[in-house]
Parts: C-alpha cells; sequence; structure tokens
C-alpha cells in the first residue's frame, strides 16, 4: 500500500479522532477534565459535523456516561459491602478494574483506530445505534 492510496481527507475524521482521544484521556489520563471537554465538543460540533464525526461523538459521549455510571455503582457495591476499610474493597476495585474499565479503554482503542481510518464505531452493548 503506498502513500498515495491513503485518504486523509475523510470528512469528520479529525473530529472523530478527538473525540476518541478525549474519551481515553477521560479514562486514563486526565478523568473528568477529559469528560468536560468531549462534552464541550458534543455541544459544539454535533449538528453540524460530519456523519462520521457525529456518530464518533455520539458514541464516546454515551460511553463516557456509561463509564461514570459503572464507578457509581462500583463505589455503591464497595459501601454496601462494609465500606472502604473492609477487606472485601479491594475484590470489588479489582473486578471493576479487570472487567469494566479495562473493557471501556481496549473499546476506546478500538474506536480511536476506526476514527483513524475514517470508518465509523459502535460500541458493543452501550454504544446507541
Amino acid at each position: 500500500m503506498d502513500d498515495a492510496s491513503l485518504d486523509f481527507d475523510i470528512p469528520g475524521r479529525e473530529l472523530a479522532v478527538a473525540a476518541e482521544a478525549l474519551y481515553l484521556a477521560n479514562l486514563m489520563i486526565v478523568p473528568g477534565l477529559g469528560f468536560v471537554a468531549l462534552l464541550v465538543l458534543w455541544l459544539r460540533e454535533r449538528r453540524r459535523a460530519p456523519e462520521l464525526a457525529r456518530g464518533h461523538l455520539r458514541q464516546t459521549l454515551a460511553a463516557s456516561l456509561w463509564a461514570g455510571a459503572l464507578l457509581v455503582v462500583a463505589n455503591v457495591a464497595i459501601i454496601l459491602a462494609g465500606g472502604y476499610d473492609a477487606a472485601s474493597t479491594w475484590i470489588i476495585v479489582i473486578l471493576y478494574f479487570t472487567c469494566c474499565h479495562s473493557t471501556l479503554i481496549f473499546c476506546g482503542a478500538i474506536g480511536l483506530s476506526k476514527a483513524l481510518a475514517g470508518k465509523p464505531f459502535r460500541f458493543p452493548l452501550i454504544g446507541p445505534r
């Protein structure tokens, strides 16, 4: 495959990449701040963005909301299991990170690779249609 066959002029590609990068930043680097930036990007671009970007914006915002809800559920489970001083806390934390958080990051990495390729992506189970 030569450089001439690569098409980087796909409408909405840069915005789709930005949405996926902000989603991953929210999960791994700057939690909260990444979500606020993604929300601002979605509010600003959701109507005028090309279809590719709109799909990635919608998917990443929905996945971010699911990630926040799963984090709340994990904290409620910790509190119900005896609080943060209980031995069960570490079991819940490890289960959350190995099952939920790592899956969300993995899907975000796939979404980012799809955005870089200029292709749509739908998060399995949690992504809106």
